[in-house]
């Protein structure tokens, strides 16, 4: 599960805003693929697509700026999976590629789940990327 501690609540809304602002994929950045792949995994009723990202994708996630790769790698999840296009996992995912590999670095999958509610972009990041309830059990 993703931590944010709140004395970094600060820094995470100053992060987010300097991510929504950001130029496109400098030449020495990694080059894309960022996500290796993808699949569904169910708990019951519940389920979850399981992003992996590449080092590329890991080395690029977290860092400020990189708002643009962050929406080539999520394009990269629909192309691979097409299922995924559900509203909220789109803002789960960029949630993951802004703070997954800062909380909780190597971290084997980022896992959206399509069950949880729609928020607010402060209220993803003070969810911990997770809305709704805690990460799934499974």
């Amino acid at each position: 599960m993703l931590r944010i501690a709140a004395a970094g609540a600060a820094c995470v809304a100053v992060g987010a805003s300097l991510l929504m602002a950001t130029p496109a994929r400098a030449d020495d950045d990694p080059p894309p693929p960022y996500v290796s792949h993808v699949e569904w995994a169910k708990w019951g009723d519940l389920s979850s697509l399981r992003v992996y990202p590449t080092a590329a994708g890991r080395s690029l996630a977290g860092d400020i700026g990189q708002r643009t790769a962050g929406e080539e790698a999520w394009g990269e999840v629909l192309a691979l999976s097409p299922d995924a296009a559900i509203p909220g996992m789109r803002e789960q995912f960029l949630c993951h590629w802004a703070f997954a590999e800062l909380v909780n670095p190597g971290k084997v999958s980022w896992n959206l789940e399509p069950w949880r509610p729609e928020v607010s972009e402060a209220e993803m990041y003070d969810a911990n990327c997770n809305p709704g309830g805690t990460e799934e059990p499974f």
